[in-house]
C-alpha cells in the first residue's frame, strides 16, 4: 500500500472513530437522563423515524437537489460574465458593485417573499432563491482571478500585440480557474442554504418543506433526519466540485480537503 493512500485512510479512520464515539456518547445520555424524544431525540430515535418515512424522502431530496443545482448553474451563468464586465470596464464596476453589494447584505429570508410574488411559486422561483445565495462569491473571486495576473505576463502579451480576447482565453481565464472553483465550492454549498431558504418561504416539496412540517408536528427525529441529509448533500456537492477542479485545473495542486477529494 502507498504511504500516501495508507496515511489518507489512516486520517479518515480516525475521523471516522471520532463519529462514532460522538454518536454513542449522545445514544447513551439520551438513554440514561431520559431526555423527551422531542427536545433532543437519541441517533436510534433518528435513524428509525426517518427510515419510517422512506417512501417520501427520494421525492422531496430529488426537489431540493435539483433546485441547488439549478441555482448554481444559474450563479455561474450569471455570475462568471457579470465579473467579467466589472474587470474589463471600470465603469460598469462602480455602476455593478454597488447593487452586489445592495443584494448581498439583504437577508435572503427577507427578499423570498417579494421574489416569490415577481416570479410565483414554483421550483423557477427557488432557483432564482439559490441563485441569489450562490451569486456574491462567484463575482467576487472571479474577478479577483481575472485583476491577478501577473502584470510582467500582461505586458508580454501586450508586446505580443495579442488582442484582448486571445488574452482572455489563454491568460486571464486560466490564471483565474482557481479562484473561480474556489468560490464554486462556496457557492455550491450556499445553494443548499438558498434552496432551504426558498422550501421555508414557499414550496410544497423538498427538504426544507420536510423540516418545516416536521417541527410543526413536534417530530424533532425527522427534522434531525433530514438535517443530516442535507448535510451530506452540501458535502457531496462540494467534493464534485473539487473533484471537477482538480480534473480541469492539473497545473496546481489544491491543499486540504480539496486534496483529499481526488
Amino acid at each position: 500500500m502507498k504511504p500516501l493512500l495508507r496515511r489518507t485512510l489512516a486520517e479518515y479512520a480516525r475521523g471516522a472513530l471520532a463519529v462514532v464515539a460522538i454518536l454513542v456518547a449522545w445514544e447513551v445520555l439520551c438513554r440514561v437522563f431520559a431526555i423527551p424524544k422531542w427536545l433532543f431525540p437519541a441517533p436510534s430515535r433518528i435513524v428509525e423515524e426517518t427510515w419510517a418515512i422512506r417512501g417520501v424522502l427520494p421525492m422531496h431530496f430529488a426537489a431540493t437537489l435539483s433546485t441547488v443545482l439549478g441555482g448554481f448553474a444559474l450563479a455561474v451563468v450569471a455570475g462568471i460574465p457579470i465579473a467579467v464586465l466589472v474587470v474589463y470596464s471600470p465603469f460598469l464596476r462602480r455602476v455593478i458593485f454597488p447593487f452586489l453589494l445592495t443584494l448581498q447584505s439583504v437577508p435572503k429570508v427577507a427578499l423570498a417573499p417579494l421574489l416569490l410574488l415577481w416570479v410565483g411559486y414554483g421550483q423557477f422561483s427557488n432557483i432564482i432563491i439559490a441563485a441569489t445565495v450562490a451569486f456574491f462569491p462567484i463575482v467576487i473571486n472571479t474577478a479577483t482571478g481575472l485583476e491577478s495576473v501577473d502584470k510582467e505576463l500582461l505586458e508580454l502579451t501586450t508586446s505580443l500585440d495579442a488582442g484582448t480576447a486571445r488574452v482572455f482565453w489563454r491568460v486571464r481565464l486560466p490564471w483565474a480557474l482557481p479562484y473561480i472553483f474556489s468560490s464554486f465550492k462556496v457557492a455550491i454549498t450556499l445553494a443548499v442554504i438558498g434552496a432551504v431558504v426558498a422550501e421555508f418561504v414557499g414550496s410544497d416539496k423538498g427538504l426544507g418543506y420536510l423540516i418545516l412540517t416536521s417541527s410543526g408536528a413536534m417530530k424533532t427525529s425527522v427534522m434531525f433526519g433530514v438535517l443530516v441529509l442535507l448535510s451530506l448533500l452540501g458535502i457531496a456537492s462540494f467534493y464534485a466540485v473539487a473533484w471537477i477542479e482538480r480534473r480541469l485545473c492539473p497545473w496546481y495542486m489544491p491543499t486540504g480537503a480539496e486534496t483529499q477529494a481526488t
